[in-house]
């Protein structure tokens, strides 16, 4: 993989990346988010150190592109031109990729009433720009609580739920009115004009801002009495008006959807945020779901947790069902069963680590049907969708634990990608979009799906896939004595009881290295990113092995891999051991790739830590 020298707190301007897009023409759909190796596990705030050192993301403004002064001014300028043309070059598949996508936005009630909604709402103008769609949702349970503590009143909970009476309806129509115009407004105005003016002041300039829909979008009913607690005014999703909102979409629009519903008896009922943000994301069908929190999930050892499968996120939060109300209602949505399952990633032990295959996905689907609300699963209309709140939220007692049983449930629904990420630290949506290790926490279902250590009954699946490539000369050829002896070193992916890709990995431990070989995917299933899913899969096993590189030969396949970050190197480069059983007559490729230390992850649920 190119590796820029980029200071990622050079990053482009608003106006000079969404002119840029738009100049390119009309955006083309392309797939939603991209594989990223990434750790994975649940804590709650960045350290302050961390906080300080926030990275200063600039969406326009009028000293420059890179600070006080302009390029081209010796040295310098030289060199932050470099940093600019290298970010660019390195966001570029990034930014094709995300084009046409939709993504949720959900917006936390803290971020939304703290200092930082500004330079959110700037990125999300700048990537609106580039082509990418947004239905934004924001919190308000901060304002509300505020409007009744100035007014001597007092917020009452109910579980997740807020109970709200007729003070608590008034204070939430006039904070939802007042965050939805401050939206609004912060949205309307565009880049700034200064930035332009090098590329000619004209009429085509002076369009590009951002268009802002909002609406009666929400239909809801009345919660109801649950639990002996009358909830008064306090709404359940029921409907979710997907073909207006997809029409404002494609009319170019930012849509903001409130947490207002509307009662088919004319009530304006309060609904959960969080409630909404699900229902919205299943209902339109999204690419992505994302939640922007004031803080970050860390593991045991103070690392942020890049990375997370369904299965893992699933695993840690039944870990916790006895002690926090959201995640116990996560298993009794999902379902008490699951819990057995083993997971696909490297479980540390004391004394060893075994990888441990995973032999299926939790058949519970999460689902919203317009004009019912939300489906538990077995055709019943039960516990509506998946609510965040109340006084575990309000205390962080769990820290993010909430808002990731949220991004598990919406995962189980179809959501490919949920991403949790850190609203007070500058620039993180930008950083979590556009850079390989993101800034937050990817939470992904498909990434790992059917991947696992191959068993001895795998045998005739990787011999039927590797024949055809040994006899064309492009894999080194095994015995089946040979491939026999080296199985528990392969790697499968399997669909429906059939082996339709596989790979190995030989580690070197004295070299800290590994040999990646055999990489192969049938015919039938090439081209669909098997390929990359299994090498992503051997990185982070390297990584758990303690393994700093990994290494190959190939004839025939070099540029698949050189587009994969791997650069030719000599022969001295592989560990002595493996050079001596080299078969020099095939004339093979030597090609190295060092693996980065923020991909290493993925623990055990007892090793998942809650700061």
């Amino acid at each position: 993989m190119y590796q820029s020298p980029l200071n990622l707190a050079c990053t482009p301007p608003m106006a000079a990346a969404a002119s840029l897009a738009r100049a390119a023409g009309e955006p083309s759909r392309a797939p939603a988010g991209s594989t990223r190796p990434r750790p994975g596990s649940v804590a709650m705030r960045a350290p302050e150190s961390w906080r300080r050192r926030a990275t200063g993301v600039r969406c326009g403004g009028g000293a420059g592109l890179f600070g006080d002064g302009a390029l081209g001014g010796g040295e310098a300028g030289a060199d932050e031109g470099g940093r600019f043309v290298g970010w660019f070059r390195e966001a570029w598949p990034y930014i094709r990729g995300h084009r046409g996508s939709t993504f949720v936005v959900v917006i936390s009630g803290e971020v939304v009433t703290g200092p930082h909604l500004d330079g959110i709402l700037q990125d999300i103008s700048l990537l609106h720009g580039l082509g990418i769609k947004f239905v934004l949702v924001p919190g308000t349970h901060v304002q509300i609580d505020k409007l009744l503590a100035d007014r001597g009143k007092k917020a009452n909970y109910g579980g997740r739920y807020r109970i709200t009476d007729s003070d608590s309806l008034d204070a939430a129509m006039e904070a939802a009115g007042r965050i939805r115009l401050t939206i609004e407004a912060k949205l309307s105005p565009g880049p700034p004009m200064l930035d332009l003016r090098r590329h000619g002041v004209n009429g085509r300039w002076h369009e590009i801002s951002d268009n802002v829909a909002s609406g009666n979008f929400l239909g809801a009913k009345r919660r109801g009495v649950v639990g002996g607690i009358d909830y008064g005014f306090t709404g359940e999703v029921k409907k979710i008006d997907v073909s207006r909102i997809k029409e404002r979409l494609d009319r170019d629009s930012i849509v903001v959807v409130s947490n207002m519903g509307y009662s088919s008896s004319g009530e304006v009922l309060n609904c959960n945020t969080y409630e909404v943000a699900t229902a919205c994301a299943l209902a339109i069908e999204a690419d992505k779901l994302i939640c922007v929190v004031d803080g970050q999930i860390y593991d045991e050892h103070g690392r942020v947790n890049r990375f997370m499968s369904i299965e893992e996120a699933d695993m840690l939060i039944r870990t916790r069902a006895k002690q926090s109300e959201t995640a116990a209602n996560y298993v009794k949505v999902v379902g008490e069963e699951d819990i057995s399952y083993a997971h696909n990633f490297p479980i540390k032990e004391e004394k060893e680590q075994v990888w441990v295959g995973r032999d299926f996905v939790s058949d519970y689907t999460a689902s919203f049907r317009n004009g019912v609300g939300f489906n538990n699963g077995n055709g019943l209309s039960g516990e509506q969708g998946f609510a965040i709140g109340g006084a575990e939220r309000l205390s962080r007692s769990n820290g993010y634990l909430s808002e990731l049983a949220a991004a598990a449930y919406v995962c189980h629904g179809g959501v490919q990608r949920v991403h949790i990420i850190d609203g007070t630290v500058g620039g993180s949506l930008l950083l979590e979009l556009f850079t390989r290790d993101g800034a937050g926490t990817l939470i992904a279902r498909d990434m790992y799906e059917g991947t696992r250590t191959a068993r001895e009954e795998d045998f005739s699946g990787i011999r039927k896939i590797l024949r055809p490539l040994e006899e064309s000369s492009v894999l080194v050829q095994r015995t089946d004595k040979e491939l026999l002896e080296a199985l528990k070193s392969f790697i499968v992916v399997e669909r429906d009881g059939s082996i339709i890709a596989c790979a190995a990995l030989f580690p070197f431990f004295e070299d800290k290295s590994g040999e990646v070989a055999a990489i192969a995917v049938s015919e039938e299933c090439r081209g669909q990113g098997q390929g990359d899913k299994l090498l992503d899969y051997v990185e982070k096993k390297a990584l758990s092995l303690g393994l700093e590189k990994i290494f190959l030969l190939t004839t025939r396949t070099a540029d698949w891999f050189v587009r994969r970050g791997f650069k030719e190197c000599s022969v001295e480069s592989i560990p002595v051991k493996r050079r001596k059983r080299i078969n020099l007559s095939r004339g093979s490729k030597y090609y190295i790739k060092r693996l980065q230390p923020a991909e290493i992850g993925h623990m055990a649920a007892n090793n998942f830590a809650m700061k």
